[in-house]
């Protein structure tokens, strides 16, 4: 099917976003929608929120994930966002396992959760999985819906392995040099990913992402891993016509098809 027609039946790729505070998600979607500027904010149907009336709202604590996240430079994604359910957040974790459900059984694929983005930072003291996201994926249903896990700031990682390597006798210029490797290596066999497999179920695939923060950082990693995780060939396509970032992606796909 035609990629416009496709774009013209269903609209727009609808992504829920879970994190901890200061997980980065937002940074991560600016990247890719290829834009510095902040989302438009809307209810769920479909009316712009002031942002004078949202900023009110969380000021006194309160989050809607049915809102709908838009950047002007790309609104062929919906983002939804849901703030992290760390220790003791039982009202928020049923409230993004409702909407999970709820997204599932819609008929209508247009209304449909696409996929999941699962953020976990880096650079905080707790660089693996909590009891609240063991929660997630053992009592929460996705059902079909893929759900990849996003080390976010993992150049948090980087300052640790330039430690390690000097400690090795390593002089400091090298081991700048080679930090990033270092880490990359240290974590693909490290406690973490071992945890990842024993999830139950696992999540599809994960991805790390450093630097996010920097212009020029690159989010073709997520791009493409989210690509792969499709089983559904229309979804697919949605998602690399979607997707500005990565022409690279689109002509793989062009070439396929």
């Amino acid at each position: 099917m035609d990629p416009s027609k496709i774009r013209e039946k269903i609209g727009s790729f609808r992504i829920l976003v879970i994190g901890r505070a200061n997980a980065g998600k937002t940074t991560i979607l600016q990247r890719v929608c290829n834009t510095s500027d902040n989302p438009e904010i809307y209810n769920s149907s479909g009316k712009k929120i002031d942002p004078a009336v949202l900023q009110a709202s969380r000021e006194r604590g309160e989050h809607d994930i049915n809102n709908q996240m838009m950047f002007k430079s790309n609104p062929g994604f919906v983002f939804h966002d849901s703030r992290g359910f760390e220790a003791g957040g039982e009202s928020e974790f049923n409230t993004v396992k409702a909407f999970i459900t709820h997204r599932s059984k819609e008929t209508r694929i247009k209304n449909q959760l696409h996929v999941i983005w699962y953020c976990i930072p880096m650079d905080e003291a707790c660089r693996s999985f909590t009891a609240a996201e063991r929660k997630f994926f053992s009592q929460c249903d996705t059902g079909s819906i893929p759900v990849i896990i996003l080390f976010t700031k993992f150049d948090a990682l980087y300052d640790i392995a330039f430690k390690q390597l000097k400690k090795s006798k390593i002089p400091p210029e090298d081991a700048a040099t080679r930090a990033p490797k270092h880490a990359e290596e240290s974590f693909a066999n490290g406690p973490q990913l071992k945890r990842l497999k024993d999830l139950p179920p696992p999540p599809k695939c994960h991805v790390c992402l450093p630097d996010m923060n920097k212009d020029g950082a690159d989010c073709s990693p997520l791009i493409e891993r989210t690509a792969e995780t499709l089983d559904n060939e229309v979804l697919e396509q949605l998602f690399v016509s979607t997707q500005q970032t990565n022409l690279e992606l689109c002509m793989k796909y062009a070439i396929q098809r």
